[in-house]
C-alpha cells in the first residue's frame, strides 16, 4: 500500500542553514526532491523517494539482522582442536571477565544496546507518523534520536574484527558464524536506513497532525 502524503506543507516553512545560520523559505517539496540554502548550497530539507515506508522497511530490516547477529555464533576459534564459539555479547562478556571492564562496556554500549535503541526509536516515531497516531512522547522520542548516533559503532567494531583476523590467523583456525553475514548485512542497512530518516520531514508532519487535532 502506498503512503498518502498529507497536503501538510500547504504553507512555506522558514528554515535556518546548519552551515551559515542563513534562513530560507521552503515550499513543499515533491518525493525524491531537496531544498538547498542559497548561500552555501547545504541541503536544508529533503523528502526521500518511497516517503516513510522506505526508511520503515529498513529500519525493521536492521532490526530482524541485529537479533541474528546475537542469537548465533559469530566466530568460532580452534586452537590445537579445542573449539570456542562466541557472540557479539559473548566477546563483550569475554573482555570484562579478562579485565577490560570498561572495553567490555563500550563493545556492548555501541554495537548492542545503542543500535537496538536507535532501530527501535526509529521505528517508533516513524510507525508513528505514517499511522497518524499521538503515541506517547513522540517528539521526546524523535529529539533523542539524534543522540544516539554518535554511539553506533558497528563499523568500529567491524574493523577491530578484522584486526583480530589477521593477528589470530597464524595461531588459530577461525570458522565465521552466520552471525558475522548479519552483522556484515546490518552494518549496510542500517547506513542506508539513516540515509533515508529525515528528521526535519517527521517534525513537519507532526507539526501538521497537531494543528490539524487543535483545529478539530
Amino acid at each position: 500500500m502506498s503512503e498518502r502524503h498529507p497536503h501538510h506543507a500547504s504553507y512555506p516553512e522558514l528554515l535556518a542553514c546548519h552551515e551559515c545560520d542563513t534562513l530560507s523559505t521552503i515550499p513543499a517539496l515533491k518525493p525524491g526532491r531537496a531544498a538547498r540554502c542559497r548561500c552555501c548550497g547545504h541541503v536544508l530539507l529533503r523528502n526521500p523517494k518511497g516517503g516513510l515506508d522506505r526508511p520503515i522497511a529498513l529500519y525493521s530490516a536492521a532490526f530482524i539482522l541485529l537479533l541474528l547477529s546475537n542469537a548465533f555464533p559469530f566466530l568460532t576459534l580452534e586452537i590445537q582442536g579445542r573449539a570456542e564459539a562466541t557472540n557479539i555479547f559473548g566477546a563483550s562478556l569475554a573482555m570484562y571477565r579478562a579485565g577490560m571492564a570498561e572495553l567490555a562496556v563500550a563493545v556492548f554500549l555501541t554495537t548492542i544496546l545503542a543500535p537496538a535503541l536507535l532501530i527501535i526509536s526509529s521505528l517508533y516515531v516513524l510507525l508513528g507518523v505514517r499511522l497518524r497516531r499521538p503515541l506517547p512522547a513522540l517528539r521526546t522520542v524523535l529529539s533523542w534520536i539524534s543522540q544516539l548516533e554518535p554511539w553506533v559503532m558497528l563499523d568500529v567494531f567491524m574493523l577491530g574484527v578484522l584486526v583480530a583476523f589477521v593477528k589470530l590467523g597464524n595461531m588459530a583456525t577461525m570458522h565465521i558464524g552466520v552471525s558475522l553475514f548479519a552483522f556484515i548485512g546490518l552494518i549496510l542497512v542500517s547506513a542506508a536506513a539513516t540515509a533515508a530518516f529525515e528528521p526535519h520531514l517527521l517534525w513537519q508532519r507532526m507539526a501538521y497532525g497537531r494543528a490539524r487535532r487543535h483545529a478539530g
